[in-house]
Parts: structure tokens; sequence; C-alpha cells
């Protein structure tokens, strides 16, 4: 087993895991070098995606979901992510039961019981059949008619059961938000039953694949899956990953065990990334890329809110927000401290890939 190696090293395979060294070839591939985006903040996840496609746009993240190549749902954490289509339902089938068990106590708060649920699945049957779409308002909106309270969250944690038991997901994108769909009308699927040992096998993979190197625990933070179905989950994936030290591991085409004595190239500088971007997010340990004292500083408060970061050589030196400029995008960037401290010109190549993945001119950079 490889001896623990030097952040540095780890920052570097994460860059390249990510995609972030040298990019990746479209909005689909991104998503599935990721295995899943968290994607509860939708124009986020769009950046999270843009920022590992050289040349993307946000349409382009639109015209991948409206394919039915990524699709939106709950699938991890109870939280929502893209994901590749073809890997919804067979996630869903080992991560939905658990995630609705752990909502209980909140589902028994809101007084959504089985009987509840049954009508308002009905409901939601009923409006969505024959590949029409509503938007969350709508589908309240029949509910209501029909006397299901929608209010206190009801309607919100209804739509979120639905997605959970596999029936609805989301789909189309207009130009008030994304609509649902019943997931069997969106991306239909031949297949009824999925081998848990290979779902768990190629989650583990997909997540190792693009945020390597990772650990067992790390997995299992990301998944929202116990331990020990992450560490069944390693097992099942066999020698399809490779460990990179003592804990952590790196898909077995990554290149990285097999040159462990090799220099460790050089990360680009300044990359604006997006709030819950994966880079920072998708780890239990985030410790080689910041330390918990600016760790402090993403997530303020410990709301489970991130804000956008800068990379600089693959290490997390501070955040950054929009300004208040019209007609352009204005950016202010907030370093950590003086020994991270903030140039301009070092993240003037990916502000201006981001103005443009928005159709936007990027307008002044100031430091806060």
């Amino acid at each position: 087993m490889p001896k623990t190696t030097s952040d540095a090293r780890v920052r570097a395979a994460r860059l390249e895991s990510h995609g972030l060294r040298g990019g990746l070839p479209s909005a689909a591939d991104a998503v599935r070098r990721l295995g899943a985006v968290q994607a509860q903040d939708l124009s986020a996840a769009k950046w999270v995606v843009g920022a590992r496609v050289p040349g993307s746009v946000a349409a382009d993240v639109d015209a991948a979901i409206e394919a039915r190549e990524i699709v939106r749902s709950w699938p991890l954490r109870g939280t929502l992510h893209l994901l590749p289509t073809e890997r919804l339902r067979p996630i869903i089938a080992i991560t939905g039961p658990r995630i609705l068990q752990r909502a209980a106590t909140r589902h028994r708060q809101l007084e959504l019981d089985e009987a509840t649920y049954r009508a308002a699945r009905a409901i939601a049957e009923r409006e969505l059949a024959g590949g029409a779409s509503r938007s969350r308002e709508e589908l309240q909106a029949a509910w209501e008619a029909a006397g299901i309270a929608t209010t206190g969250q009801r309607g919100y944690h209804l739509i979120w059961w639905l997605a959970n038991d596999a029936l609805v997901c989301w789909g189309p994108i207009d130009g008030r938000g994304q609509r649902l769909v019943l997931l069997d009308e969106w991306a239909p699927s031949t297949v009824s039953a999925f081998d848990r040992d290979e779902t768990l096998a190629g989650l583990f993979l997909a997540y190792i694949a693009g945020h390597g190197p990772a650990s067992v625990r790390d997995f299992a933070w990301w998944s929202g899956l116990t331990l020990g179905d992450a560490r069944s989950a390693r097992a099942a994936a066999g020698d399809t990953v490779t460990a990179f030290d003592e804990d952590r591991f790196v898909a077995s085409d990554a290149g990285w065990p097999a040159d462990a004595a090799a220099p460790t190239p050089r990360a680009q500088s300044g990359l604006v990334l997006a709030a819950f971007d994966e880079y920072f997010l998708g780890y239990a340990d985030r410790l080689a890329v910041c330390t918990p004292e600016f760790a402090a500083r993403i997530i303020p408060g410990g709301n489970g809110v991130f804000q956008p970061i800068l990379v600089s050589r693959g290490r997390v030196v501070g955040t950054w927000r929009r300004g208040q400029g019209r007609g352009a995008t204005s950016v202010v960037l907030d370093g950590f401290d003086a020994a991270s401290a903030i140039d301009p010109a070092d993240f003037a190549t990916s502000l201006r890939s981001r103005a443009r993945f928005w159709g936007q001119e990027l307008g002044t950079v100031e430091i806060a």
C-alpha cells in the first residue's frame, strides 16, 4: 500500500480527475466524469459543468438535459443532483428507501402519511401523463384543488417523495425554470431490476474517476450511503480503482500511482469555480485543498450554503461574488489572507470564460 503522499500531489491529481486541468469535451462528459453534480442551485451547477468544458455556454447544459443525456433529481443525500440519466434509476433503487426512511419523522410532523402520498401520486400521474410537464407551482395547485394542502413545505416534500420513488424527475427548461415530468416517459428504461453490487461498483468508480484521490469515507459522505455500503462498493469495484496512498484511491487508468516518483505537474492558477463546486464540496476530508480555518469562510455558519470559490494551483484561496455593475459581469474577489493574496491577472482567463458562458462581457474585477 502506498504511503501518504503530499497535499500538493493530491491537489494535482484532483485537478486532473475533475477535468479542470485539460478540460472535457461536453456537458454530458463533465457530469459523467464527476458521477453527479450537486444541483439544488441549477445556475451554480451549470457553471460547475461549464468550468470543465472549454468554450461551453449555459445553453449546452440545457441541451444535454433536453437530450436526456443528463437528468436532475434527488438521488444522493436527499439533495438535488445532475447525473447521467441511465444511472438515476439504479441509484435511487438503493438510496431512495433509506432517504425516505430518514425523512419519516419530518413527514409525520408535516402530517404526510401513506394515504396522502397515494392520493398525491395519483394526481401527479394524471397531470403528467402523455408527455405533459408541470411547474412545481402548477402541480401543487392541482393538489390544492383536490384538497391536499401544500403549505409549510408539504408540497416540496411530496415532490421529493415522488422523485425518490422514481416516479418524477425534473425535465424541460423554459423561461421560468425547470418543469416536472414522469421519469418513465421522459427517459424510458427497459430494465425492471438492477444488480445492487454492480450499481455500487459503478457509482464508486464514477466518484473516484471524477474526484480521486479520495477515500471510502469521502465516498460515503458524497453518496449518502452507509459506511458499510461504501466499503461494499469499494470491494465490488475491484481493480477498476487502485490505491493512491494509505487511504485514498484513483481510477486504475489515471496513471498516478504508476508515476509516483515523477515530479508533480505544475497546477495551473486562477480557477473561478461555482458555489457548491465538487472540487471542494465533494469530500468528507477537505484538508488537502483548504484548511478548516478558511473552510468556515466557504460555508459561513456551517449553514450548508457553499460560497463560490477561487482556486490557485489546486488550493482554495478565497471566495468571490458578483459586483453591482449592470450589463456586464463585474466581480469581487476575496482572498483568505496575505499568504494567499489575490492577483486579478491570475484569474482573468477563468473570469472571461465564465462571462462568456453566461453570454456576457467581463466587467470590473475588484479585490475585497
